[in-house]
């Protein structure tokens, strides 16, 4: 069975804002409009201006955007839905100025656009339900080297000068990825397992000292200072190849991103992970992301602020 369509084949099926509104429209209301203001779905008219509906219950006009990260962009819809296709089928990450050649818009407004949709991805955690079974954790560090940095950028840290990145991995299920920051203690490792590890679940992790304490667990460990990768049933090789999908992100195509952006691009490469399995159409992939954009919003002066 075809999973995936190419570029042209995606392009043929929207050629046009008018066949992405009807698309966006159809996922999220199933045909049938409903005011996002009060979610009143029965006293809604139909205005003149195409795509624009009235709520007879609170008065308000909406569209399809109205309420999503689509709100107030002046970016046609389908070039929005194009940008999530290069997003969805891009396994490194695809950066804003690559989007802005594609899209035939400025790189500052990519950037934004980029950074709302993943807002979206990450929205609600991403996750459902607590990881169970087998489950691998792991930490990476991203970013550059503060003896590498010019003297007057230097921060002085003591410590770690990356920022630290926990990664949790259902065997055969799905990845969880919270950004720890620059300063980490054993104490937040410990609390974002118990919070995402379901109790009870076989925890596979290295001799890290953060993951000693947990209880709950039947806690299986490998030697990686010892060159032990897989020792049986434990192993940590599924989180690390989500690590290498990330760097090769991080280095071949953003080259950097702060802290203060980048749980949004691990949420991206998370929910790339997730919803890219082999056996998924492409259309799938769309359509999980197009569902996270509904109620999530996020402004220029706050992302820059």
């Amino acid at each position: 069975m075809k999973i995936t369509i190419s570029h042209y084949e995606f392009l043929q099926r929207f050629p046009d804002e008018e066949a992405a509104r009807k698309y966006l429209e159809l996922k999220r209301w199933n045909g049938t409009p409903v005011c996002p203001h009060c979610n009143n779905g029965e006293r809604v008219q139909i205005r003149t201006k195409v795509g624009y509906y009235r709520c007879l219950a609170c008065k308000e006009d909406f569209t399809v955007r109205t309420g999503t990260i689509f709100e107030r962009s002046h970016i046609p819809l389908d070039k929005w839905l194009y940008a999530m296709y290069l997003i969805a089928t891009a396994r490194k990450g695809i950066s804003s100025l690559q989007i802005s050649k594609e899209l035939g818009i400025t790189q500052k407004s990519a950037w934004f656009m980029l950074q709302r949709i993943r807002e979206a991805c990450g929205k609600g955690g991403i996750y459902n339900g607590p990881l169970s079974g087998i489950v691998e954790a792991d930490e990476t560090y991203l970013g550059g080297k503060e003896g590498n940095r010019h003297a007057d950028k230097r921060r002085h840290l003591h410590g770690k000068d990356k920022a630290a990145v926990l990664g949790m991995r259902e065997r055969g299920g799905e990845t969880r990825a919270v950004v720890l920051g620059l300063d980490t203690g054993d104490g937040r490792i410990g609390s974002e397992v118990r919070a995402n590890v379901k109790r009870g679940s076989v925890l596979c992790t290295d001799e890290g000292s953060a993951y000693r304490p947990l209880v709950g667990y039947e806690h299986l460990t490998v030697n990686h200072s010892a060159k032990q990768y897989v020792d049986g049933m434990a192993s940590t090789n599924s989180i690390e190849s989500v690590w290498a999908v990330l760097k090769r992100g991080y280095y071949g195509i953003y080259h950097h991103f702060t802290v203060k952006h980048m749980q949004r691009y691990v949420d991206e490469f998370a929910f790339r992970l997730n919803e890219g399995n082999c056996k998924v159409h492409t259309m799938d992939r769309i359509d999980s992301m197009v569902a996270k954009t509904d109620g999530v919003r996020i402004t220029y002066k706050a992302l820059i602020a």
